[in-house]
């Protein structure tokens, strides 16, 4: 989804969450709940889009109407180490989307 309709559907109220994907190598995915849904925000050529930092999360969302909004990460130390998979689940840090503390 383009932050054009990402926006679009914020406005409407259909978004139930936003999730910033923290995946090694500093990159950022912006993944969005619909209403069962889940779609990431795409960049001008169609692939997901990679933002920086929280920083440019909180730069594209400035104009967006309070959501639930979390950093997500995997928790990478067992793939780390090749000790096999768990039930384990991401970690999920509620962010604002105004402070930057």
């Amino acid at each position: 989804m383009t932050l054009e309709e990402l926006t679009k559907h914020a406005d409407a109220g259909s978004i139930d969450e936003l999730n910033l994907i923290s995946i090694e190598g500093g990159i950022y995915l912006l993944q969005a709940r619909l209403q069962g849904t889940i779609r990431y925000l795409k960049g001008g050529e169609g692939d997901v889009a990679h933002l920086r930092s929280v920083e440019h999360a909180r730069d594209l969302l400035k104009d967006f109407p309070p959501l639930p909004f979390h950093l997500v990460h995997a928790v990478v130390h067992d793939e780390m180490c090749g000790m096999p998979v768990d039930k384990r689940e991401a970690l999920r840090v509620p962010i604002s989307f105004h402070s930057k503390w």
